[in-house]
């Protein structure tokens, strides 16, 4: 059986319903992840005391995003998407193409969700907090506490306090280390050859949502520890969730998704079942079969240098 042929059986117009029924109930728990964020969006955060003597680190100047807040979907959600679209145009694997989308949305969907829950449950000022709170610059405070009595817009104030952590840093991180992991996958990339340029392809996505970060400080919407946990957040989750439909990069069988390897083990082919887990590659290397032989000749000459040096040795 060519690789092809193999292949084009698992489409979206064969067995995209299939699979989209095995995992019916990783759906319904996206569509939930969205309700709770919609709602940890529109409930009031946390409101922290906010005394005179702290308006002295929260008096940056208000300026618009740099990135803008739809702009943040388009990079963290869209760009990945395509790219997944493009390999499965490619590949016509419709187990890796929707592992992939599901993996990326919990990756964004559950990064969202912990990042507005503790926005709402810290409530940390934003570093711009005075002019959100006086845009007419005169700052009024409680005659006893000293706490703000702020005269601004309730919506502009109320995004004041959101500070911590970061959302466009833990969307971005979520969404590109996503495609970085995937990429690595695709690439191959730890395949013990060396080629240092494919790395670069994995760390572009990594600096794009480092460079997004880097703009919320720059546009004194975040202080730094904001952005330095959104980014921690959002790469963390991103991991947890690839590994969860994919196996790590670094392995031989790195190149696709647990579910696709499971299919092959149920299918009954003798020439395509894996043995087990660890050694999937090695029975559908029909998939690949020069990185199969390749790779297979490479460990033989370790193995037989090995044992000479250990022949050779008093």
């Amino acid at each position: 059986m060519t690789e092809s042929r193999l292949l084009n059986t698992h489409t979206i117009k064969s067995h995209g319903v299939r699979v989209a029924r095995t995992h019916m109930y990783d759906w319904l728990i996206l569509l939930l992840l969205i309700i709770i964020d919609v709602v940890l969006n529109i409930i009031h955060p946390f409101y922290r005391y906010v005394g005179e003597g702290m308006m002295t680190d929260l008096r940056y100047p208000l300026k618009p995003n740099t990135i803008p807040f739809w702009g943040v979907p388009l990079i963290a959600i869209v760009l990945p998407l395509v790219i997944i679209l493009v390999y499965y145009f490619i590949r016509n694997d419709v187990y890796d193409f929707h592992h992939a989308i599901l993996g990326l949305l919990f990756s964004v969907l559950i990064t969202a969700v912990i990042t507005d829950a503790i926005k709402d449950a810290v409530g940390r000022p934003r570093p711009d907090f005075f002019w959100r709170c006086f845009p007419d610059g005169k700052g009024v405070f409680d005659p006893i506490t000293r706490d703000v009595k702020c005269t601004g817009e309730m919506s502009v104030i109320k995004e004041g306090h959101k500070s911590f952590p970061s959302g466009h840093t833990s969307w971005s991180f979520a969404g590109l280390g996503f495609l970085a992991w995937y990429i690595s996958g695709k690439f191959r990339v730890f395949d013990r050859r060396g080629h240092v340029a494919k790395l670069c392809l994995v760390f572009l996505p990594i600096l794009l949502a480092a460079l997004i970060a880097v703009s919320r400080v720059d546009d004194y919407w975040h202080h730094w520890t904001d952005v330095f946990a959104g980014g921690l957040i959002g790469i963390t989750v991103a991991s947890t969730c690839y590994l969860q439909f994919f196996p790590p990069p670094y392995e031989i069988d790195g190149w696709g998704p647990h579910a696709y390897f499971k299919m092959l083990s149920e299918s009954g082919n003798v020439n395509d079942i894996p043995q087990s887990q660890s050694s999937e590659l090695q029975t559908v290397s029909v998939h690949i079969p020069h990185l199969q032989q390749d790779e297979n000749t490479q460990r033989s000459t370790e193995i037989q240098a090995h044992k000479k040096q250990n022949t050779l040795l008093p």
